[in-house]
């Protein structure tokens, strides 16, 4: 005959252990991609957005998930806030759908107590006096 018999070639070629690590590889280089630009990030959009609606109090002005803006009048409970979108039109909504806190409020201060930011706004403005007196002096 003419024709000679082809035979196969053994699968691997030998190279046994090696042959699996680099089909894994292009796997495992995927999911670490997906870590570090998808999942991660994510992750910890998903702690800074806990940590907003765990911080919301009474005086601050929200924007809900459906878009409406207001002011936080009254934080029912752990899943819920009323929030004052009108003069005397107030809604109560989950705390879930606050998407962002335009401008937080300090803390309301019993009566008669004043809170750290105003005790360091009166001596901002006491240092602000000064620096004016001074340039009026220097100037005269």
């Amino acid at each position: 005959m003419f024709i000679s018999p082809a035979y196969a070639q053994a699968a691997g070629g030998g190279l046994g252990g090696d042959g699996m690590l680099t089909g894994l590889l292009p796997i495992v280089l995927i999911f670490v991609v997906f870590w570090f630009l998808l999942i991660r990030p994510q992750q910890k959009r998903m702690k800074e957005h806990k940590a907003l609606i765990a911080n919301l109090r009474r005086g601050d002005k929200v924007i809900t998930g459906g878009g409406i803006i207001g002011t936080v009048t009254k934080v029912v409970d752990e899943g819920e806030i009323e929030v004052e979108i009108a003069p005397e039109v107030k809604v109560r909504v989950a705390r879930s759908t606050v998407t962002e806190v335009l401008n937080k409020s300090a803390p309301v201060a019993a009566k008669g107590e004043k809170t750290d930011e105003s005790k360091s706004g009166a001596a901002d403005a006491g240092a602000e006096e000064d620096s004016k007196s001074k340039r009026r002096g220097s100037g005269t």
